[in-house]
């Protein structure tokens, strides 16, 4: 067409249509012709190819980077599994190697025969007649010649601290330890309150003690040992069963026992530090509901409590709880009241320990009466079954805190399955060993009644955790010894003197000496020792 524009050079065909001028498009007479608007079509065809084109292209870098990526991450999965693999490979080879490995045990050698003097001079040998008596020994010899040796191998010997104890839970042993004879050098105190506990012959809880002569607490009589206590245990869990069951057939029973429980848990929440009578409300209250339990006066079962009990009780005179059986939601109560004073601890005692003692006062004040005795003695025996679940090294109990069965044996506490936190167990085990001497180091010497967990304890417990051999002391033990000792040192002198002196240095010097790695646990005794030396002039050598 004689009015259309020239082509465009193929040096600009592929030009945007945006490049060109746009003063020359209107001015141009032809801009409305049918040739322009083709040419027009044709660029904008063009434009339109190239973009897709740039965009197919953009897309599949996109989709070749994806997949680069992806393989990537498949290769990285890849070679964690076969490096996981390797790795399981090579601990299965090393147990298998471990278990094929066999050492052989070479036999005992006998010992050497002694030479033996020569003979006398034979003589003639008498007849025998049946009224002679049968050869003598004289040193293990028959006068006819050496008799075999039948005595026991010797025991091994046991590590130095309270008398040489090393009995295991299953000993048969008593349940408390004897001190040496040989009592360690104790530098005189310059404190006034030291010489005070020290100084003069005074006998408190039933125990004298002396400046002059360390005297070790009389053994405690022999019990069927801490096994017994993990029965009682169970028995407790098939009762709160039992009571579930009677409160589904006796709606007054359910209720009130819903309310009484609840509210026992309250009180022992709300036990606090403080001068005396602070706690005395939450005491009465605790101490009524579990009268009204034992007049039985919504009719709950009857029990025997030697169930419950580590040894069994013959009827006394004089008690008034003489019966063979007692109502069950009374022991139900006390129960609920050890669960929730060992709870108290472990909650509120172990970031602060000094919380226990209260609790402790609690506990002896319900244990000691002689209204919530049977056949004239206390039943704490359901506070100490429960303690000896949750803190088994206080009844001697050791483990390796590396491997599933020692944690179970030394009470290391499991969450959901899992067990807890390090610092989580240390804490809980602080708590339980304030709540321990809080319980056993209890002066009852003012009082009437009769002290349900005497000194004696607290003493057996020390002598089982200081005796330990020196490869199996664990960091446990020595958070468990320290709370035990630290806010109670004071009340553990003034129960045993010079012994308890003796004591503490078996305990804050030679013990933490002896463990194989001196973790933060071991070094805590030597701080308490430290700040006890500091703030009451105490010197143990």
């Amino acid at each position: 067409m004689a009015g259309s524009s020239p082509a465009r050079p193929n040096g600009n065909q592929w030009a945007s249509p945006s490049s060109r001028s746009v003063i020359s498009d209107i001015l141009a007479g032809d801009r409305n012709s049918e040739a322009r608007h083709r040419l027009l079509i044709e660029a904008a065809r063009r434009e339109h190819e190239r973009v897709r084109e740039e965009a197919e292209r953009v897309y599949q870098e996109h989709l070749l980077r994806a997949e680069q990526e992806r393989l990537i991450e498949e290769r990285k999965k890849e070679e964690e599994r076969i490096r996981q693999e390797e790795q399981l490979a090579a601990e299965r080879r090393k147990l298998n190697a471990l278990k094929a490995k066999k050492v052989e045990i070479p036999p005992v050698l006998p010992d050497p025969e002694p030479v033996k003097a020569p003979p006398p001079a034979p003589k003639p040998a008498p007849t025998p007649t049946p009224s002679q008596p049968p050869a003598t020994q004289v040193n293990g010899s028959s006068l006819f010649g050496k008799t075999p040796n039948t005595q026991p191998a010797s025991a091994p010997t046991a590590p130095k601290g309270f008398g040489g104890l090393g009995q295991t839970p299953t000993s048969a042993q008593p349940a408390t330890a004897a001190l040496k004879q040989t009592t360690p050098t104790v530098a005189a105190s310059s404190s006034p309150a030291i010489n005070n506990l020290c100084g003069n012959n005074t006998q408190v809880n039933g125990v004298i003690t002396s400046a002059a002569v360390a005297k070790p607490p009389a053994p405690a009589p022999a019990q069927q040992g801490p096994d017994r206590l993990t029965v009682i245990h169970k028995n407790l869990k098939g009762l709160r069963k039992s009571m579930l069951d009677q409160a589904k057939a006796n709606p007054a029973l359910k209720s009130r026992m819903g309310d009484m429980r609840r509210e026992i848990r309250k009180c022992v929440g709300q036990l606090t530090g403080g001068g005396a009578g602070v706690n005395r409300q939450q005491n009465n209250t605790i101490a009524a509901l579990l009268r009204e339990a034992l007049e039985n006066r919504v009719q709950s079962q009857l029990v025997d409590p030697n169930t419950f009990l580590v040894e069994p009780r013959a009827p006394v005179q004089g008690p008034t709880n003489n019966d063979p059986q007692i109502p069950s939601l009374f022991i139900y109560l006390l129960n609920v009241f050890a669960k929730a004073t060992i709870s108290q601890f472990i909650n509120e005692g172990g970031p602060r320990p000094e919380t226990a003692d209260p609790v402790g006062v609690c506990i002896a004040a319900v244990f000691s009466d002689p209204a919530f005795a049977w056949r004239g003695a206390s039943m704490i025996d359901i506070l100490l079954a429960k303690f000896r679940i949750v803190c088994p090294v206080l009844w001697g109990y050791r483990g390796s805190e590396k491997t599933e069965q020692g944690r179970a044996r030394i009470g290391w506490w499991r969450d959901n399955g899992r067990w807890v936190t390090e610092q989580a167990h240390f804490d809980r085990m602080t708590g339980l060993g304030a709540g321990f001497a809080a319980i056993s180091l209890r002066n009852f010497g003012s009082s009437k009644k009769q002290n349900p967990y005497p000194p004696r304890h607290y003493w057996g417990a020390m002598a089982k955790i200081v005796n330990t051999p020196s490869a199996e002391i664990s960091n446990t033990q020595c958070v468990v010894l320290k709370a035990m000792i630290q806010n109670y040192e004071e009340k553990f002198i003034h129960a045993y003197g010079t012994a308890a002196l003796a004591a503490l240095r078996t305990a804050l010097v030679e013990f933490p000496a002896r463990a194989p790695v001196k973790s933060s646990a071991v070094n805590s005794l030597q701080v308490v020792y430290d700040l006890l030396r500091k703030s009451t002039g105490l010197i143990l050598g």
